[in-house]
């Protein structure tokens, strides 16, 4: 029977995983890569409905958490073309981190600091570790949840794909001192000419907002780490010096602005474990940040997996089940994700053609539910995992 998990990452798959293989009745272990948590560290993420209602089945909730995300509005050129509900919470990734964190500590899981993995390989009874410090660890099954760079994909699969730049960067920050109108919490996405932004007031004051200069190569992170705050700042209000809206306004308003960094996703992962080892999360299908589903994808991961693991005895069949049931789901939203960014990349004809159309299909997609598929996605855990025919 499985019993003990080592699960690679701390970051949001982790620690959630870690939960859900604790209800199911096993022993993790989560092991970071830092020698610290991810305190302070890190921009904002939405977690939609799916991915809260499967934080419910792990008895979490994030009411305390940044702010509810009750609607989306997208603007272009100053003109609304269309309102949607969104159903979701926005959270800063550094109080989700922590909060994760802290409950798998106070519900009995360890969590080590300092471990990088650099190779892992099965033994004849389970799986052992090996990490940069000199250390092993020895377990029934190893979980990657290290996230886009996955060295635990390429220990699986050495000929994993890398991957796939989406040909935007992203940045963003905390302005203050801002009244903008327009209802708290209330998603406001904006085509720019040149840049997408997107921005959020809080109910306490204040205003979140991200914005995805395009980037036709990918640049490399020394490049990126190359440019001053300075330039960034004068590069953002270049960019949307010619856009009707709160931009420029909400960019003067920000003491720090994020270092910018690039966006990816995986159209498709070939394998997704061997009979000891398992990916989840972002390591085996990051999708555009476009999608709004990262770490919602995440979440149900982990309560899937544990359900498998709970019921099923061994690693490589529950590995199997959960792949059968995650494949299809994930690299559909991923899919999603990539059209929802390619909206925001359109030159001077297509921004046209889209704000024509937009409406048209904004409508149509709440009048028919389009995306229920999406957002209306629940786990039930006390259906019975079965091995896949």
């Amino acid at each position: 029977m499985t019993s003990r998990a080592l699960i690679i990452g701390g970051g949001i798959a982790g620690p959630v995983t870690a939960l859900a293989l604790r209800k199911a009745g096993l022993d993790p272990v989560v092991y970071e890569a830092y020698d610290k948590g991810s305190d302070g560290v890190g921009a904002f993420l939405t977690l939609a409905e799916n991915g809260l209602a499967a934080l419910e089945v792990l008895d979490l909730s994030l009411a305390d958490l940044g702010m509810d995300t009750p609607a989306m509005v997208m603007v272009s050129r100053g003109r609304e073309l269309a309102t949607a509900p969104m159903r979701a919470r926005t959270v800063t990734r550094a109080e989700l981190y922590s909060a994760l964190r802290d409950e798998a500590v106070r519900r009995g899981v360890a969590v080590e600091y300092g471990k990088r993995l650099v190779d892992a390989e099965t033994t004849p009874t389970g799986v052992r570790a090996r990490f940069a410090d000199g250390t092993t660890a020895e377990g029934d099954i190893l979980i990657g949840a290290d996230g886009l760079r996955s060295r635990t994909r390429t220990i699986i699969d050495p000929k994993a794909p890398a991957a796939r730049h989406i040909g935007l960067l992203n940045t963003g920050g905390y302005a203050h001192g801002l009244s903008l109108p327009g209802r708290p919490g209330v998603a406001h996405f904006v085509f720019g000419r040149r840049c997408f932004f997107g921005y959020l007031s809080h109910p306490d004051g204040g205003v979140w907002w991200f914005a995805n200069p395009p980037a036709k190569r990918e640049p490399t992170r020394e490049e990126l780490a190359a440019i001053t705050p300075g330039q960034w700042r004068a590069r953002l209000v270049d960019l949307f010096a010619d856009d009707t809206g709160p931009m420029l306004d909400i960019i003067a308003a920000t003491g720090h602005i994020f270092p910018a960094w690039n966006t990816y996703d995986f159209p498709r992962v070939p394998t997704w474990h061997n009979d000891r080892m398992v990916l989840v999360g972002d390591a085996v299908h990051a999708a555009s940040p476009s999608s709004g589903q990262g770490a919602s994808l995440a979440i149900e991961d982990a309560v899937v997996l544990g359900r498998c693991l709970r019921d099923l005895d061994d690693p490589a069949v529950a590995f199997t089940a959960f792949r059968a049931a995650r494949r299809q789901r994930v690299e559909r939203v991923v899919a999603q994700g990539r059209r929802n960014g390619n909206g925001k990349m359109q030159g001077p004809v297509g921004a046209a053609i889209r704000d024509l159309i937009l409406p048209v299909v904004m409508r149509r997609v709440a009048e028919k539910d389009l995306l229920g598929w999406m957002y209306d996605y629940r786990v039930d855990w006390d259906e019975p995992a079965t091995a896949p025919r």
